[in-house]
């Protein structure tokens, strides 16, 4: 149930754009999200984009929500990086507000690329490079945690989302996950036929940071443009197979399907971080 508020105070969105110049869909998908939910919700929204990797642009802690981007490349080969340094800056500071701090917390949302370098930094599970990209609309599945999770509420078990990797996160490391009070969320779909590790789907890093490695912000328009190019449907083709890309073509006019998942986990967690603010 979305969130309505008639107060002034403006609300305060960072989406941070890791994508480090190169052509996406990912941001116009945040920036209308961000936009369709300030209309329907009566929110007094305002939002700024930073190029983090690009330009290393990084903000401050005086936003009160942050939108993470995916984006291309490897997520172990920049540790170290200038850019890296001020985004995992950022995330501390950000951390040390919502331990240190009584009043509003900070809410972070991370989606591919970034829940790949937080997977990283906490150490949660094995980031490597897969065999070959995964590209298209499939099944996620829910674990315990994620169905006690409000990001999923109004989903199905399974849910339909896309998926766009050459990275991923796999063999979960359930010492880390205790040590950091993370929790796991939702797993890739079980492929009983291959005999290969089910990567890690979403992760609730703590209260207020949540993430995933599907893209909940992407839309039918961006997905068919993609699944049309033809190196995106060859290597839908070499992964699934001919039938596996028809149908995933069929899909992107079901509402139940990507559709429903960009309409409700990002609205989802927009209500609980502003629902969060106004408690405070």
């Amino acid at each position: 149930m979305a969130t309505t508020t008639k107060d002034t105070q403006e609300i305060k969105i960072a989406i941070l754009d890791l994508y480090d110049g190169q052509p996406n869909q990912g941001m116009r998908c945040f920036q209308e999200i961000v936009a369709r939910y300030k209309i329907s919700n009566h929110v007094n929204l305002s939002y700024q984009i930073f190029d983090v990797r690009k330009k290393e642009e990084v903000p401050g802690t005086e936003f009160d929500i942050y939108l993470s981007s995916g984006g291309p490349g490897s997520p172990i080969d920049s540790e170290g990086s200038n850019w890296e340094t001020k985004y995992f800056n950022l995330i501390d500071q950000l951390e040390e507000h919502n331990q240190t701090t009584d009043g509003p917390k900070k809410h972070v949302f991370f989606v591919c690329h970034s829940f790949q370098l937080m997977c990283r930094r906490l150490q949660l599970g094995n980031v490597s490079l897969r065999r070959s990209p995964s590209f298209g609309v499939l099944p996620v599945n829910l674990v315990e945690g994620g169905l006690q999770d409000v990001i999923f509420e109004g989903l199905n078990d399974p849910f339909y989302a896309v998926d766009s990797r050459s990275w991923q996160v796999v063999h979960p490391n359930e010492e880390q996950f205790k040590a950091t009070g993370a929790t796991l969320l939702a797993i890739e779909k079980e492929r009983p036929h291959i005999d290969l590790p089910r990567a890690i789907m979403a992760v609730r890093f703590n209260e207020y940071f949540v993430g995933t490695q599907f893209h909940p912000e992407a839309d039918p328009v961006g997905m068919t443009a993609h699944l049309l190019n033809d190196e995106k449907k060859q290597q839908v083709v070499d992964e699934h197979g001919e039938a596996k890309y028809h149908e995933m073509i069929e899909r992107l006019e079901d509402p139940d399907k990507i559709l429903l998942t960009q309409t409700t986990m990002i609205p989802n967690f927009l209500d609980q971080a502003i629902l969060s603010l106004q408690e405070a």
